[in-house]
């Protein structure tokens, strides 16, 4: 959580945040989160009993003047079981549309799950997107994905992976047109977020393009 509240965000979108046998219970107990002031966005289903933080490992948090509007669950293609969320906000920027991903370990189901989420995103109004995550790739992003691609653009962000000395950039976070990127960056210093993760956390502030 010291981590966490050290990125100064308003939204946060978390990967393994619950543990991967039933009945899921969260890795980073719900209560913490509450007690250190975010609200943890609902995606949890019946089965797990309520003791997940997310769904299919995927969480989000948020705090400060962002309002829920809408949530959804996104089923994945692929041989392991995965899934994204969304999260229709809004936010100091104005309206926006959150989703959180953890793709599969094989190239060719990364792209299919991204083209997947990319004609979920069709068949919803339009609306400033930013899709954000762990998403297994190692090489670099705009040819390898390619054949997967949701038509939004990527932020430059730092490498992620593994924590004590990072080389990859895992963690990649991409937004529409209709929104600037204002600034990028990473967080945590090594030590600390070894502790806390494999990953190194990364960030993006946006403002409204025009503004």
């Amino acid at each position: 959580m010291a981590i966490i509240d050290g990125l100064d965000a308003d939204l946060v979108i978390l990967q393994e945040a619950d543990k991967r046998l039933a009945p899921r219970p969260a890795a980073l107990p719900a209560d913490m989160v509450r007690d250190a002031g975010w609200q943890v966005i609902p995606f949890g289903s019946d089965a797990d009993g309520g003791v997940s933080l997310g769904w299919h490992g995927n969480a989000m948090l948020m705090r400060g003047d962002v309002e829920l509007l809408d949530t959804a669950r996104i089923d994945l293609p692929g041989l392991e079981p995965r899934g994204a969320i969304r999260a229709d906000l809004m936010t100091p920027i104005g309206p926006l549309r959150a989703i959180g991903v953890h793709l599969g370990l094989i190239r060719r189901y990364r792209q299919a799950q991204l083209a997947h989420i990319r004609e979920e995103l069709n068949r919803l109004p339009d609306a400033p997107a930013v899709l954000a995550g762990d998403f297994n790739e190692w090489g670099a992003f705009g040819t390898a994905m390619s054949g997967g691609s949701p038509g939004l653009t990527l932020a430059s962000t730092p490498l992620s992976y593994p924590s004590p000395r990072p080389v990859a950039r895992l963690d990649r976070i991409l937004h529409s047109p209709d929104l600037h990127v204002a600034a990028t960056g990473g967080g945590a210093a090594p030590g600390a977020a070894r502790i806390a993760s494999d990953h190194l956390p990364i960030w993006a502030d946006f403002v409204a393009a025009g503004r």
